[in-house]
């Protein structure tokens, strides 16, 4: 069984994908279909034996859209691994290009539509205008001003006049067809209007060609039908532009170039793509490491935050592995490379991210699934008004004016507003409260979400060390050290080291106003700690195994109730003794136990995802008040989590702040990042929370659900107008009350429908997110 992917062209709504999976799933062999809209994107599993690569394609050709296979990377070897991470193609320059196009066709639409409806509406608004647009004797005038200025506009928004009608000759109609339609008509029935003008002023009926003209034109109607739409539409292009940016800043993680070994000890800079399983690396401090391998000479410590979202850097030793995008903290070490190229950690993160955004399934659009009835029912219902019109009046001018009418007023004005309006309104109140949407799909999706994920470092918690605790020893002769006096003992053998911890002893140091005393004989001991001379007395500071090798006992009991609070104890001596202990932890953030409450009165369960050892988790969560805890996993295991949630039914959204978080925030129905995460995490993510405040994962969801809501008012109030006007268009009422809905009043009930959506979304504006707020 084969799996490809395949790049697919042309598609602009929920609809559209759907025909796209209908296509391929309806060719022999293909087991598996999955479209992404937001990417324009295709994975297809099939039977090679049976179907094609080239079939496939033929296959969403004939369905009115395009597709191209994309090209594998080659596997990876020891000389040609592919392209590794540092080299890797990037697709946001193809969507900022789209995005601009879209911009560009927004603002001339915006340019030419302003004095249209100025020109074609004024008169019915009382505006004033030129006395050769209000003379009647320059009606025609009037007519073909307007003209001259949709014709730009018309001209900008053809792709939905050929997408439309497209689908139309397919037998899949989508809302580009029912936008094209509106237009049309609008555009066909006034230029139609023009012809009875020219026709009047030939016979001199002046005042008859000025009714004609104030009764008959349409012509901003269509104008600003593709130009709102149009608003929509560059919303949705510049979201996806940004889709691409996760991928970049992963792939900015890996260094381009590397120093390589030779056999004589010589070394040289070479390209990151160009090493090859086998060789020697050399990395220096601060350097990062550039391909997967195994540690030869030389120790460090290794910051592995990108990778396993620890904050604490992991002590690297010979025969230790050491992995692409980490970086080197402290000292120089050589690595042999075993894993280059295509087959780096890093690089398959960035795949995992890219397979995650391919199989996500996207959100379908309510209004997609309206028009695709909606369309062919309003198609039927003007063919048959025009019929029985032409029955029983036997009028063409009548009966085409019914039949225009039904279809001007069943215009998608309403039906295309209604999301993204509320969309819009969600999302700027979601800015207000330092809640960014990156996407509507993200804001449309989280409403649904009874699961979050919480990632622990920097999520859950601050993500960064503190001294919890300051425990002088008591002495054999029952004195002990007064906590300033342990902490400036403390200061002292930290001041020279660059280990995380040392940075919060120096921290709190510095908070006291204490200044570290200088030492003789500094040295450090790879793993366990640092040893050093002040004056005559000997020092030292580090783990239980380091006062073991120095003979010295520490208190197990201790030991084991810090490590189930989650905590980090340094052992400090003087002299042989033990001087005290300073504990050390990532303490969980004020408001992180409101929010799991907060999260739980929504309905939506907590589940804590993290890369740490099973007793840190379990002392976070009791802090936090959560059962459900996931521990000693990697970045791979955490996208297999929240998939495994997904397939038994669930709706997650994954919460994160590190790179290690990227897969399993792409493959999660709705992928929250926190503001003072790693820039790929705010990158990949659908929903950045700028405040680091977990609080605001409740807020989203509250926010999201109102937003819903108001959509599907919106849309209730859109239908509504379509199912009173659309009869009333089609002259039901006239045996009894004589009533025949014009075009003129037809585009008018559909604007009232656009003004009640946008006024209804505008109620947005004083959402206050209640249950969050009332967890504080």
């Amino acid at each position: 069984m084969a799996h490809e992917k395949f790049d697919v062209g042309g598609m602009t709504c929920a609809a559209c994908e759907a025909h796209v999976n209908k296509a391929v799933c309806n060719l022999a062999g293909v087991s598996d279909v999955s479209v992404n809209l937001l990417s324009g994107s295709m994975a297809v599993d099939f039977d090679e034996s049976q179907v094609t690569p080239d079939d496939i394609c033929a296959a969403v050709d004939r369905a009115g859209y395009s597709a191209s296979l994309v090209a594998a990377p080659a596997a990876a070897g020891a000389a040609a691994a592919g392209p590794g991470a540092a080299h890797h193609e990037s697709p946001t320059k193809k969507l900022e290009a789209t995005a601009a196009a879209m911009k560009t066709r927004l603002i001339t639409s915006i340019v030419f539509l302003v004095p249209l409806f100025y020109i074609g509406m004024g008169h019915m608004l009382g505006w004033p205008l030129p006395a050769v647009f209000t003379d009647h004797i320059h009606a025609m005038t009037l007519a073909l001003t307007e003209l001259v200025l949709l014709l730009p506009i018309l001209y900008m928004n053809r792709a939905y006049f050929i997408n439309g009608y497209k689908s139309l000759l397919h037998r899949a109609p989508t809302m580009d067809a029912l936008i094209a339609i509106g237009a049309t008509a609008s555009v066909a029935w006034s230029v139609y209007a023009m012809f009875v003008m020219a026709d009047q002023l030939a016979y001199g009926d002046v005042h008859g060609a000025a009714a004609t003209a104030m009764d008959n034109l349409y012509l901003e109607s269509a104008g600003t039908i593709l130009t709102l739409v149009t608003v929509g539409k560059y919303l949705e292009t510049r979201s996806k532009s940004k889709t691409g940016s996760a991928i970049e800043a992963l792939i900015d993680l890996a260094p381009k170039t590397a120093t390589v070994v030779d056999a004589d000890g010589g070394e040289q800079t070479v390209d990151v793509d160009a090493i090859q399983v086998g060789q020697t690396v050399r990395v220096r401090p601060g350097e990062s490491v550039p391909v997967d391998g195994i540690v030869l000479e030389g120790s460090s410590s290794i910051d592995e935050a990108a990778l396993t979202g620890e904050s604490i850097p992991v002590e690297k030793n010979p025969g230790d592995t050491v992995h692409a995008a980490t970086i080197n903290r402290t000292g120089s070490f050589t690595f042999r490379a075993t894993r280059v190229g295509a087959d780096t950690s890093l690089a398959k993160i960035i795949q995992l991210v890219e397979d995650a955004n391919a199989t996500k399934a996207p959100i379908a659009r309510m209004a997609d699934k309206v028009a695709a009835v909606f369309v062919p029912a309003v198609l039927l219902i003007a063919l048959a008004t025009f019929i029985v019109w032409m029955v029983v009046t036997g009028n063409v001018n009548e009966a085409l004016t019914a039949g225009v009418a039904v279809v001007v007023i069943s215009c998608p004005c309403a039906l295309g507003l209604a999301t993204p309006v509320a969309i819009m309104v969600g999302t700027g109140k979601g800015a207000e409260m330092g809640v960014l949407f990156k996407s509507a799909e993200a804001l449309e999706t989280l409403h649904n979400v009874d699961t979050v994920v919480l990632d622990k470092t920097g999520t859950v918690t601050q993500g960064r060390p503190a001294v919890t605790d300051i425990l002088p020893a008591v002495r054999a002769d029952g004195g002990s050290m007064s906590e300033k006096q342990l902490l400036k003992l403390a200061a002292a053998l930290e001041k020279s080291s660059e280990h995380p911890l040392a940075e919060a002893i120096m921290a709190l140091a510095d908070q006291r106003g204490i200044v570290a005393r200088s030492v003789a004989d500094f040295r450090a001991v790879p793993g366990r700690g640092v040893t050093a001379r002040e004056g005559t007395n000997p020092i030292a500071a580090g783990n239980a195994q380091l006062m073991a090798e120095l003979g010295i006992d520490v208190d197990r009991a201790q030991l084991e109730s810090f490590a189930r609070a989650g905590k980090t104890p340094l052992f400090f001596a003087k002299n042989g003794e033990l001087a005290g202990t300073i504990a050390v932890a990532d303490e969980v953030k004020p408001t992180s136990p409101a929010a799991i409450a907060a999260l739980g009165r929504l309905g939506v369960k907590a589940v804590m995802l993290t890369g740490d050892n099973r007793l840190t988790a379990d002392a976070i969560a009791r802090a936090v008040g959560l059962s459900d805890v996931i521990a000693d996993v990697l970045p791979a295991d955490k996208e297999r989590h929240v998939r495994e949630l997904q397939d038994s039914g669930h709706v997650v959204a994954m919460v994160g702040d590190g790179i290690n978080d990227s897969p399993a925030l792409a493959r999660s129905d709705v992928g929250l990042a926190i503001g003072t995460g790693a820039d790929v995490a705010k990158e990949g993510a659908d929903v950045v929370l700028m405040h680091s405040d977990l609080l605001d994962v409740a807020r989203a969801i509250e926010l999201s659900r109102a937003v819903i809501r108001n959509i599907k008012q919106d849309l209730f109030w859109a239908l509504f107008y379509n199912s009173l006007g659309i009869p009333l268009a089609a002259g039901v009422l006239y045996p009894v009350l004589g009533w025949q809905l014009s075009p003129m009043f037809g585009a008018a009930a559909m604007s009232l429908s656009s003004v009640c959506v946008v006024a209804n979304a505008l109620r947005l504006r004083g959402f206050r997110p209640t249950i969050a707020d009332a967890a504080k």
